[in-house]
């Protein structure tokens, strides 16, 4: 099991320098990708986002790319380019500011009009350098997320003892409930017969006892919760992704105990499935987090 957030950085050698590559993630429903490239580089952004896609699972993934330089590159400037903005920025002075200087610095403005010799350029080897520092990247990253992993099944494994504690409590309570539940409705029914003449039905209030022992029987859905439990912790002891069980799992987990609350009258009872939904729902919170 694997957490979904995570930070990876992965470095080669290149061009005199090197590219450095960094990938963070955050928990999504859904596989989502986005890639942030310099301008030398971003012929590449498709394939690093195709790339990166074929080997993660669910979750939002940011990679970012940056070329660090161990020695000032030459910087060559397109003259041609520089003439024709340089004219065009003199015309619009002659229209809005006819004394004012147009200065040469201006030209910096045009970044496109300068290119460093030394940057990466678009061939097949910059293309692999970026999938060898991707590839890095996502090693240092999955590794993060495999002991955030850990760390969340270590959690969900006492969390887990701890609904499995509640639910034999509730084992333990339910046999007893339908006894208390039949003695009170004949205490009931024996305070409103006390002042008439009216006799008390031995046969039909049996039978309501016995209606009222089946609609309060929760064995079913104890049985039912406990085994999710078990396949809860199962899942969490996998390595491949889970999350998904994980969240349905959840969803019966919590069907069962809204069942249990609804059926049973106990009052001792209706406390340990107050519990019980608060150990879900804190599972619930950390679930979101599970690829």
């Amino acid at each position: 099991m694997r957490s979904m957030t995570g930070y990876g950085r992965g470095e080669v050698a290149w061009h005199q320098g090197r590219l450095i590559l960094e990938v963070r993630s955050l928990n999504h429903r859904f596989v989502d990708v986005r890639v942030r490239l310099p301008g030398e580089l971003v012929e590449h952004s498709f394939l690093l986002e195709q790339a990166t896609r074929e080997r993660v699972g669910r979750g939002r993934y940011d990679v970012s790319v940056r070329f660090e330089s161990k020695a000032e590159a030459p910087v060559s400037i397109n003259l041609p380019g520089a003439r024709a903005a340089y004219q065009s920025l003199c015309s619009l002075r002659d229209q809005i500011a006819p004394d004012a200087e147009v200065p040469l610095s201006m030209l910096t403005a045009f970044p496109a009009l300068f290119t460093a010799s030394g940057a990466p350029d678009a061939s097949e080897k910059t293309a692999q350098a970026l999938t060898g520092a991707l590839d890095l990247a996502l090693e240092n990253l999955n590794g993060m997320r495999r002991t955030e992993g850990e760390t969340l099944a270590h959690d969900f494994s006492e969390k887990l003892d701890a609904a499995l504690r509640v639910c034999n409590s509730i084992a333990a309570q339910s046999s007893d409930a339908v006894v208390r539940a039949g003695n009170r409705l004949r205490e009931r029914v024996e305070r409103l017969l006390a002042d008439t003449e009216t006799t008390l039905d031995s046969g039909r209030l049996e039978q309501e006892m016995a209606l009222l022992a089946d609609r309060s029987d929760i064995d079913e859905e104890l049985v039912r919760l406990g085994v999710h439990l078990a396949q809860f912790k199962q899942l969490i002891g996998e390595t491949g992704p889970v999350g998904r069980k994980l969240e349905f799992l959840l969803q019966e987990i919590s069907r069962e105990t809204n069942t249990i609350g609804a059926k049973s009258q106990d009052t001792g009872i209706a406390h340990l499935v107050v519990e019980l939904k608060a150990i879900t729902e804190r599972i619930r919170e950390q679930v979101q987090n599970v690829e």
